[in-house]
């Protein structure tokens, strides 16, 4: 199995490509600001060829480069349809614009071939099993994708911007709702065994036996909403 990930833009959002083995085809999850250089370094440094891409959730800092990334090789993207509006109206997403200058890099709108994620559903795409669950409170329409465990590895949750190391996305942009994220964590993370693997929208690798253990809002919902977790996330990302 190969995982490559690299922080991109403004932001340090996570990009991931992930694949069989080097030299096999792959997904690239999250091409988010200013990724497509190294989207494009990683798919030769390892002799990738991309069948799609798979989006965590809309806000820009995921899928700024996704047109760009799609069109060069001729890939799908794949989003929930709750978050599907973002990508051609990354301003009404937050709710406020987001500069001018910052716009003038951007290519916006949707790629030739948009596929909608559901709930449930497991995606086979480049040799890979990836399990979608749909997490709101990030977004409405956030998901996490899951890759079994396998005999080399074990599970590898993609969390988005659902749960971070020590931490969760934050819940004050518009389709953020703190109720929503708390019964997500519960309901889509605290089921997943201690072993398995968090690679988030932000920050460093982590574990769920980890944040179980030491997550303040991981260990709130846990306790059945009982507690003193903190309120307010801080922010990464938008």
């Amino acid at each position: 199995m190969l995982i490559a990930g690299f922080p991109a833009g403004a932001w340090g959002t996570n990009c991931y490509l992930v694949a069989p083995a080097a030299g096999e085809e792959c997904v690239i999850i999250d091409p988010g600001h200013q990724a497509t250089q190294g989207v494009e370094e990683t798919l030769k440094k390892h002799r990738l060829k991309p069948v799609a891409v798979v989006l965590t959730h809309g806000h820009l800092d995921h899928v700024a480069s996704v047109v760009p990334v799609c069109g060069a090789h001729d890939v799908p993207a794949w989003i929930h349809p709750e978050d599907r509006y973002m990508m051609s109206d990354p301003e009404k997403a937050l709710g406020r614009s987001i500069g001018m200058p910052l716009m003038g890099e951007l290519t916006i709108g949707e790629p030739g071939d948009v596929k909608e994620l559901t709930d449930g559903s497991k995606l086979e795409l480049a040799g890979l099993e990836l399990s979608v669950a749909h997490a709101p409170g990030h977004t409405k329409g956030s998901v996490t994708f899951r890759m079994p465990e396998t005999t080399e590895i074990p599970s590898v949750f993609f969390s988005g911007d659902l749960l971070f190391a020590g931490s969760i996305g934050r819940t004050d942009l518009p389709g953020g709702d703190m109720a929503e994220m708390l019964d997500s964590l519960a309901r889509v993370c605290l089921p997943l065994d201690d072993s398995t693997v968090v690679l988030s929208g932000h920050g460093p690798q982590t574990t769920i036996g980890q944040e179980r253990a030491t997550n303040p809002y991981l260990r709130q919902v846990a306790a059945g909403g009982q507690g003193s977790g903190p309120t307010t996330p801080p922010r990464r990302g938008m």
